[in-house]
């Protein structure tokens, strides 16, 4: 018994019309398949000259509720799911009326697009979470022992060819093709409105929905016994280095990447030239300059020592001087980081380095806030919104006696957000908006206070400080001060805070209080 199903009924309802002419089109006129479709793609359909049937007139019920309300219909679905070798669908379909429908193409509201626009409101979004075009994808997809469902244009070329080599049938195979294209379409826009709405409220674990799918094996996990894959899912609408372009260098690893993503997060903080150097998820060097070249000098000065195997991101692209500055130095790097590379800057790079990798991200400079962050733990996942804050210093509190001047308020806000991308506890000191010393990952905020300090030497006279959670005693503050900071941030919040506002004004310092927290873990 043949596989072949006779393509006669095809409906066709589509935001996405790119080659939508030439399908259907060819449908029609080399394979003489009836059109039916809803009113905007019906209307595109007819301006072109073809004829089409509308989706109304087929189920004698008018699109209502400014369109909700349009394929909703047992002319529709009962077309779709009705098995054609049960005696007992066909006498249902002779007995309403029902007609078969060989071919559905339907790709879906641009919900992913409509949510990445600037101000875009909850209801706008909500509204362009399409229902009939997914239910009617699901039909198709449930019963491709008869229909060949279609959800996107690259898939155009695929179906003709099907209907081409079998004389205007499509065949089992290449029906169950699309049919696992189809659900793994709704599945992945199911997953898109889920994490959405997840992060626009109250995150709801029981709704949100993980759709991923394997990249690349790497080279290793964390250590060289562990295996590691990259899985991935929908793009997201911000430079990413899980869908970074590799342009040279050997395998990735599991630490290379988990590396280069807090690099690249760092100097999307900032609007000017920027590069951050990451060792071990934490920086250990980050500046701003004129130029992405001195940027990344700064950066590395600031911790020659730790920058040895480091990752680097800019967030500018890397230019020839870029490229003579970075293969200036005497240390290892892992993997850079940057938009993009210009030729005669990869020509440099690769010549100066045979392993280290390189990855162009595309443009940086905005986050797309439907991205949830996720860390495993054993059995379960811990699911929180993203800590996009930082840059607003309308809450901001001056609570010493002495104003910061203009140039330590801009390094306070520097090393406030630098202080964001460094492990808990965490305290950094800074000046001329480039990290002199950090503490990270320590028990206690003394001993962060201590190690950024003794990481800057010298320099740590006329620096300002960033502490990423309040400061529980003076003790941390004192120390501090007692090396030459002039300037301290921290949110604030303590019962102790007078104790520590006192201790400042006594040295004549200035403090900040933010009233936001940055721990990372």
């Amino acid at each position: 018994m043949s596989d072949l199903v006779a393509v006669k009924r095809a409906l066709i309802s589509v935001s996405d019309k790119t080659g939508l002419i030439e399908f259907a089109r060819a449908l029609h006129e080399q394979y003489k398949v009836e059109l039916i479709s809803t009113g905007g793609t019906a209307r595109y359909l007819r301006q072109a000259g073809l004829p089409v049937k509308e989706v109304e007139d087929l189920t004698g019920f008018p699109e209502m509720m400014d369109g909700r309300i349009k394929t909703l219909h047992p002319k529709i679905h009962g077309g779709l799911l009705a098995l054609r070798d049960n005696p007992q669908h066909l006498e249902s379909m002779r007995q309403h009326g029902i007609e078969p429908i060989d071919l559905v193409c339907i790709n879906l509201y641009p919900f992913e697009q409509t949510v990445q626009k600037p101000g875009v409101t909850f209801a706008e979004a909500i509204e362009n979470i399409d229902i009939g075009g997914p239910s009617m994808i699901r039909s198709a997809a449930k019963n491709h022992k008869f229909v060949l469902v279609v959800t996107s244009p690259d898939h155009y070329e695929k179906v003709l060819g099907d209907l081409e080599k079998h004389d205007g049938s499509s065949c089992a195979k290449h029906r169950l093709k699309q049919a696992q294209r189809a659900f793994a379409r709704t599945a992945e826009y199911d997953s898109v409105i889920a994490n959405y709405l997840a992060s626009a409220g109250e995150i709801d674990s029981a709704g949100m929905v993980l759709n991923l799918h394997k990249a690349l094996d790497l080279r290793y996990g964390e250590n060289p016994h562990q295996k590691a894959t990259l899985l991935v899912g929908k793009k997201p609408n911000e430079a990413s280095v899980a869908f970074a372009k590799q342009m040279h260098g050997k395998e990735l690893s599991y630490i290379n990447l988990l590396d280069a993503d807090g690099a690249l997060s760092a100097v999307k903080e900032f609007d000017e030239p920027a590069a951050c150097i990451v060792k071990h998820t934490t920086p250990c060097g980050c500046a701003t300059g004129k130029t992405i070249a001195e940027a990344f000098q700064r950066a590395f000065a600031g911790d020659p020592l730790a920058a040895f195997g480091g990752i680097v991101a800019l967030n500018r692209p890397v230019d020839l001087e870029a490229a003579q500055a970075i293969t200036a130095i005497d240390k290892l790097l892992e993997v850079i980081v940057t938009p993009v590379f210009s030729e005669d800057a990869l020509k440099l790079l690769r010549s100066r380095w045979k392993n280290v990798r390189l990855l162009e991200v595309g443009p940086v400079g905005q986050y797309d806030t439907s991205e949830l962050h996720l860390h495993k733990i054993v059995g379960g996942y811990l699911v929180q919104q993203r800590d996009l804050t930082g840059r607003d210093r309308s809450g901001w509190k001056v609570a010493s006696q002495r104003q910061p001047t203009e140039r330590e308020m801009e390094d306070l806000a520097f090393a406030w957000r630098v202080c964001k991308h460094v492990k808990s506890n965490a305290i950094v000191v800074c000046k001329d908006r480039m990290l002199m010393g950090a503490g990270a990952g320590q028990m206690d905020r003394p001993s962060a206070a201590r190690l950024a300090i003794a990481k800057a030497g010298d320099r740590v006279r006329g620096c300002v400080a960033a502490s990423d959670a309040f400061f529980p005693f003076p003790d941390a503050p004192g120390l501090l001060l007692e090396a030459g900071v002039k300037a301290i941030i921290h949110p604030g919040g303590s019962l102790k805070d007078q104790e520590t506002i006192d201790l400042v004004n006594q040295m004549g310092a200035a403090l900040v209080l933010t009233g936001e927290r940055h721990f990372k873990h």
